[in-house]
């Protein structure tokens, strides 16, 4: 009797039983639906490109301006997303929720434009006229490349040149100090 009172008897196991049963299919029906939206948003995004980027090449520019215009687009999120994630992670709530909802735009912003492109160019196993290579993506793609690694380089020159220049102001302050005997240790001072 005391062993079906504390839940370890055969009603217990059963309960157990269902409980763990239930749990795993409501992870297979998880699984089951993300899978299913992944590929809906997938499919959604690459009907999109696919239906857009001819339109855009057909722009003054062509496919060179579309790349580029694209490769700054990726450049700014990336700067944008490690400027947000490498704030202070204390505050409110409030303030995490939008440094948070920022990192993810900033990182939309700059994956978007590849994976943009990347949905015009031909498909490996796909032999329909939806999967076909659409004209001016693959020069769109080499400019889009050229602009977001040059850009790319150019602005990771500038942030570690400022961020030499304000270690080397550092430096000097603390030398500054030492001299006047101001950055001594309160021992080393008496």
């Amino acid at each position: 009797m005391q062993r079906q009172a504390d839940g370890t008897g055969a009603d217990g196991r059963r309960r157990r039983a269902v409980h763990d049963g239930l749990g795993i299919a409501g992870v297979i029906l998880c699984l089951v639906v993300g899978t299913g939206l992944i590929l809906l948003l997938t499919g959604l995004w690459k009907r999109f490109a696919r239906e857009t980027i001819p339109t855009l090449v057909g722009l003054p520019g062509g496919s060179w301006a579309l790349g580029a215009a694209l490769g700054v687009l990726t450049v700014l999120g990336a700067t944008g997303a490690l400027r947000c994630t490498s704030g202070v992670p204390s505050g409110t709530r409030l303030t995490r929720g939008l440094r948070s909802a920022g990192t993810a735009i900033c990182c939309a912003a700059a994956f978007g434009p590849l994976f943009y492109l990347l949905s015009g160019l031909r498909a490996r196993n796909c032999h329909s006229m939806s999967c076909a290579y659409v004209p001016g993506t693959g020069t769109a793609f080499l400019a889009y490349a050229l602009t977001a690694g040059l850009l790319g380089w150019s602005v990771h020159r500038w942030t570690s040149a400022r961020a030499a220049e304000q270690l080397e102001r550092e430096r000097m302050r603390v030398r500054r100090l030492r001299k006047r005997g101001k950055g001594k240790s309160r021992a080393a001072r008496g």
